[in-house]
């Protein structure tokens, strides 16, 4: 079964527009059974008023799909708080989950915010900086797959050190509630070793995800606290779009009946 994260820029390369598809070629290209995407637009004017989650769940072929919105507007100008309860057709932007199985159920989860403005030092371009930091939120779906029963978390959770901690010790409490055995995925916005620690889960890959051209950080991870649950293979392909590369895992599941039959 072969499961991708991507942080996908709302679908565009860094110094040029959105070409839809282009990213609808991309998505196609990961041909990912299971695909969890990060900074994801919804009916946004620069992304052509398109639905991403619609265009990329035709292109692998989908069975279930669930788009979240962190923002109902529109980022870096107009937007407040997603509630989950904007009218159709509202301009949002968040995270989704897209499946080639059948989905048993789904959830979200809101995650804590800083509710205030705050000035953060950024060591790249070495300057202070009044950070107004954005809701994020995370899709949670139970899926019927080849390898069983799974719960598969997906988030995009705050650069700010210390505070994407909190959040993933927050979605953590969450996903425990559901049955096991789980998957967090995302772009965590950490190394490997806080990811580890704050969640209690085991990192399934390592390797550099960011920046896209160049990687030399890993901030998209694929978590588990399944222990039979091994990799068959990974990577991190270069795309036409996005500054992150996506991880690909191709997993398998140590003694399962229809292992088999898992892509």
């Amino acid at each position: 079964m072969k499961l991708v994260t991507f942080n996908i820029l709302h679908g565009r390369t860094p110094g040029a527009e959105v070409d839809l598809d282009r990213f609808v070629d991309c998505v196609a290209g990961l041909d990912a059974d299971i695909l969890a995407l990060q900074e994801v637009d919804s009916i946004q004017a620069r992304s052509g008023l398109a639905d991403l989650t619609a265009l990329a769940a035709e292109a692998m072929g989908a069975r279930s799909h669930r788009f979240v919105a962190a923002i109902a507007g529109t980022p870096g100008a107009t937007w407040m708080a997603a509630t989950g309860e904007e009218q159709p057709g509202t301009a949002a932007y968040g995270v989704a989950l897209l499946s080639r199985y059948p989905a048993v159920s789904w959830q979200v989860a809101r995650l804590p915010r800083i509710p205030f403005p705050f000035p953060l030092y950024l060591r790249e371009p070495r300057k202070v900086v009044v950070v107004h930091e954005e809701p994020r939120a995370a899709v949670i779906g139970r899926f019927d797959t080849p390898l069983g029963e799974l719960t598969v978390a997906n988030t995009h959770l705050s650069f700010v050190p210390g505070w994407n901690r909190y959040q993933l010790h927050h979605l953590m409490r969450d996903v425990r509630g559901l049955p096991s055995p789980w998957i967090v995925t995302g772009d965590l916005n950490m190394p490997a070793k806080p990811a580890r620690r704050w969640s209690r889960l085991h990192c399934l890959a390592s390797a550099p995800t960011f920046p896209a051209d160049r990687p030399t950080r890993q901030l998209d991870h694929v978590l588990t606290d399944e222990p039979a649950f091994t990799i068959r293979s990974y990577d991190t392909p270069e795309m036409a779009i996005s500054d992150h590369r996506p991880l690909v895992v191709d997993l398998e599941r140590i003694g399962h009946e229809n292992d088999s039959a898992a892509r």
